[in-house]
């Protein structure tokens, strides 16, 4: 992982994290090849991608044993959040949605709860989860966000969302604060349109940007963006292409240093207004660091012809590019490496998928919320 012996097609390439559309127990030979040349930075799966999970484990060994002789190991990445929104089901340990976690549990359930979905998930192979939620639930009218917040109070999203952080953690399994600079006040879906907020900047500071600014604080490894126009800041563009909402706002003003990633570039939010050659240059001169494309084959492919090229012929878009290739290198080498490259399955991964101990855990929240119990009360 020396960053110097690396070629612009292997930097440009630790800019992408790739999908792909069908349920395969490895993946597609286009991803495999360009898993080991160095030029993508990893996969994320979705349930299209699952049947069950030896097939699940088939499929993340492939990614990672893609990658034995790649520049670094593979980020292999899910949304695994609790509640409606998660890619695994049984024999995992089901997990309630985050407003229930941030309802009834405390901050140290909380922390047993991330534990045990990292900790699944980890067995199976994945070492990225974008979890946890950071937006704020202002808006009973928001069609994409309602009960994956843990909250409307933007202190007890702060206060869960470092108790998800610290589980994943000691699970070893890289957690995502999302989506910044908060996605929780909007009235649309960003999958489906692009929103605006014309809130203030002092009601975003209070509000929406309380929680990130929390996690900062605790050295959160990963955040993401929103596709959300925020006037107040960038009456133009989408946080994720925006510098002012990016170097401006997350790097200088709140001091992040971390790896920046963007929602998947296929949202509408997105995909309706710009194409994706144009939004990995302008995400690159925003500061964003990693781009999900997690689809289309082409698309990723035309995003790494576009970023080599223009590097190529920027100088000033080279530096940019090789400082993000950097940040993920560098947080490949400190929490991907320790886990063995390429990452293979214990031989009692099974055991751990819905044992006994974590479903105990999950227990106590669903008892708590049946109960109605308060959740300052000691678990």
């Amino acid at each position: 992982m020396d960053n110097a012996q690396l070629s612009l097609e292997q930097l440009a390439g630790q800019l992408l994290i790739a999908g792909f559309p069908d349920a395969l127990t490895t993946a597609p030979a286009p991803i495999q090849d360009a898993l080991q040349k160095g030029h993508l930075s990893g996969c994320i799966l979705f349930r299209r991608n699952v049947e069950n999970v030896d097939q699940v484990l088939s499929l993340t060994t492939s990614i990672h044993e893609a990658t034995t002789h790649a520049p670094a190991p593979p980020f292999v990445a899910l949304d695994q959040e609790g509640g409606r929104v998660v890619r695994l089901r049984e024999p995992l340990t089901p997990i309630p949605p985050m407003r229930l976690v941030g309802e009834y549990a405390t901050a140290e359930l909380a922390s047993h709860l991330s534990e045990v979905v990292a900790t699944e998930v980890g067995a199976l192979g994945f070492n990225l989860n974008f979890a946890p939620v950071l937006d704020v639930d202002t808006n009973p009218d928001n069609p994409v966000i309602g009960d994956r917040s843990f909250s409307s109070d933007p202190k007890k999203v702060a206060r869960y969302g470092g108790a998800w952080m610290a589980g994943h953690t000691i699970a070893g399994v890289l957690p995502c604060g999302k989506h910044f600079p908060g996605h929780g006040d909007t009235n649309q879906d960003s999958h489906l349109a692009l929103p605006t907020l014309t809130h203030n900047k002092e009601r975003l500071d209070r509000i929406e940007l309380h929680p990130f600014r929390r996690l900062i604080n605790a050295k959160i490894p990963m955040i993401m963006t929103a596709h959300i126009v925020m006037s107040a800041i960038d009456p133009i563009y989408p946080a994720t292409l925006s510098e002012s909402v990016i170097r401006g706002l997350l790097r200088k003003q709140l001091g992040y240093n971390g790896v920046v990633v963007s929602d998947c570039l296929e949202m509408k939010a997105i995909a309706d207004h710009f194409d994706i050659e144009q939004v990995v240059e302008l995400g690159v001169r925003a500061g964003v660091d990693l781009f999900l494309i997690s689809h289309t084959e082409e698309k990723w492919k035309k995003a790494h012809a576009h970023l080599v090229n223009t590097a190529q012929n920027d100088p000033e878009f080279a530096e940019l590019l090789t400082q993000s290739a950097e940040r993920v290198l560098k947080l490949k080498k400190n929490e991907l490496l320790r886990l063995g490259h390429p990452w293979k399955p214990a031989q009692n991964w099974r055991d751990v998928l819905g044992c006994h101990a974590h479903r105990e855990i999950a227990a106590r929240l669903t008892a708590k919320a049946d109960a109605g119990v308060d959740p300052t009360e000691k678990d």
